[in-house]
């Protein structure tokens, strides 16, 4: 196992050099200097060439690539990305608590999904082309279907408007994470809960289960056998659940005006905040990269032939 451990770590590293190294580059990508945006930032009346270098000297963008890439890697670790083209505040002090608040919302969404999606697995793929199963299919596809801002929408009119049951924004109240929530959840258990019912109609066929019948065991028995066998896939998908949801709440927190780091990214895209966008696409990316080891990692601790193929 410790073998294992070190070969996943041994690509991890450049991985995330890579990741990082694309991430820090955004800058050249955009049209526009970031010596520019800064000056109108500040509502400079009268932008001049010179006033334009002096700014890109002051920002150390007319340093060589490579020694700006080290530098910002270095500072990185240390959590400090930077500095905000608009507010003048440090990154991190605007990331963090936009990072917390939508970890908050990720971990309370992914907790409901993974118990709905392992629940109806199981339950339809025990009762495979019966009412129920067809039943529970067809609304999971249906749901999944509509588009996550229609669907909010739908949901703040009926229960904030109508019924005037529930908060339309904010997170002041344990029944502020209802509606978001709800929305997430309704988008991505439909998707989870068909993988795990596959996986478990794969292992209901195999030919340990048709031994286990004609040698008596319970049905009961041979249900946790297959639940056990059916966790590699269930750990593989779920492993992934977390970043995927973390990188997808942007409609959704723009929507109910959750203060998270969907809000905050759309801001500063919109006023090409380049340093607050670099540290998100490197955060999420890390987290993807992250959440996949980890899950590797107890794939391979539940089965030992992963450790052997890999």
């Amino acid at each position: 196992m410790a073998g294992f451990v070190i070969k996943r770590l041994c690509i991890v590293a450049p991985l995330l050099v890579v990741i990082s190294f694309l991430t820090f580059i955004l800058n050249g990508l955009s049209p526009m200097d970031p010596a520019e945006v800064v000056l109108h930032a500040q509502g400079v009346p009268a932008i001049t060439d010179e006033l334009i270098a002096d700014t890109r000297t002051a920002l150390g963008i007319d340093r060589p690539l490579l020694i700006r890439y080290w530098d910002w890697l270095i500072a990185c670790f240390q959590l400090d990305f930077g500095t905000s083209y608009i507010t003048g505040k440090p990154v991190w002090s605007l990331l963090g608590p936009a990072l917390l608040n939508t970890l908050k919302l990720t971990l309370v969404s992914s907790l409901f999904i993974i118990v709905l999606s392992i629940g109806l697995g199981i339950v339809c793929a025990m009762r495979q082309g019966k009412g129920l199963d067809l039943s529970v299919r067809g609304i999971a596809f249906l749901l999944t279907s509509m588009p996550s801002y229609w669907l909010a929408a739908l949901m703040v009119w009926y229960f904030s408007v109508k019924l005037d049951l529930l908060p339309t924004s904010g997170m002041a109240s344990f029944s502020s994470y209802v509606l978001p929530v709800a929305v997430i959840v309704i988008g991505y258990a439909g998707i989870y809960f068909r993988i795990i019912r596959s996986s478990m109609i794969s292992n209901l066929n195999d030919d340990y289960v048709v031994y286990g019948r004609a040698c008596g065991l319970s049905e009961r028995s041979l249900t946790i056998m297959v639940l056990r066998n059916s966790l590699q896939i269930a750990v593989s998908v779920f492993g992934l659940a977390v970043p995927v949801i973390l990188g997808s709440t942007v409609v959704v927190e723009n929507i109910f005006a959750w203060p998270g780091l969907g809000t905050l990214t759309v801001n500063s895209i919109l006023g090409r905040d380049f340093p607050i966008i670099q540290a998100y696409v490197l955060v999420l990316s890390a987290a993807f990269v992250l959440f996949n080891t980890v899950s590797d990692l107890l794939n391979a601790a539940v089965s030992p032939k992963l450790r052997k193929e890999f």
